[in-house]
């Protein structure tokens, strides 16, 4: 299989509970709340474990050893490069990430909040970067759930971007635009922050997966 010469970067928050989603744990708990954004983190990693691309990396904050399902988790990352958030805020953290990560290719980046995603659907994200200065795919929460820079010192201007805005997704894009950076628009998705979000995503995912597997056994 021909790889793609792009980094594929997952930004995460290792999911500990009363830590990790915590608008989400407003309503389920922090036990529940923190199983399901670890079922979401690993089925992120298994998609991006498929795709075809040259590297693969793990941007994680937080206490993994306190995380809900730490062992596996732990099992899955064996197989990518695993590096440390830096940075005062998580505009920061996103721009660090991009330039830690960086090794003289493409970037492309994602969260842990869109466990729908599939390899095909990120292979087509990549390949749309090796043609594109960057790729931006919105989510229906008005923020952003990938983001692609053919240069990832681009990803500078992050800094200045207000995130988990209901106008991150729009202000990105203008922050790109302003530093002269033609954007590509890709698939919007759903992710999910708070449990009226949670069907909507569950929906898009396979039904054997671990997130509808956790989101069912919850009761949501």
């Amino acid at each position: 299989m021909n790889l793609l010469p792009v980094t594929l970067l997952v930004v995460a928050k290792a999911p500990e509970p009363g830590r990790a989603k915590t608008r989400l744990a407003a309503t389920v708990g922090d036990r529940v709340a923190a199983e399901i954004a670890a079922a979401a983190l690993l089925d992120t990693l298994d998609a991006v474990a498929a795709t075809p691309v040259a590297a693969r990396v793990v941007a994680l904050t937080g206490e993994l050893d306190a995380a809900a399902g730490a062992a596996d988790i732990r099992r899955r990352l064996e197989s990518f490069t695993v590096i440390g958030q830096r940075g005062d805020d998580f505009a920061d953290r996103l721009a660090n990430a991009h330039a830690d990560a960086a090794d003289g290719q493409p970037v492309l980046q994602i969260g842990m909040d869109t466990p729908q995603v599939t390899d095909e659907l990120l292979a087509s994200c990549a390949r749309r970067l090796l043609h594109a200065q960057a790729v931006l795919g919105l989510a229906c929460d008005g923020g952003w759930w990938v983001l692609g820079l053919q240069t990832p010192t681009t990803a500078e201007c992050l800094r200045r971007v207000p995130m988990s805005q209901p106008d991150t997704g729009e202000l990105t894009l203008k922050a790109l635009s302003d530093n002269g950076i033609d954007v590509c628009p890709v698939e919007v998705l759903s992710d999910f922050d708070i449990v009226d979000d949670v069907a909507a995503v569950r929906e898009a995912c396979d039904p054997a997966s671990r997130f509808a597997q956790v989101t069912h056994a919850a009761g949501l």
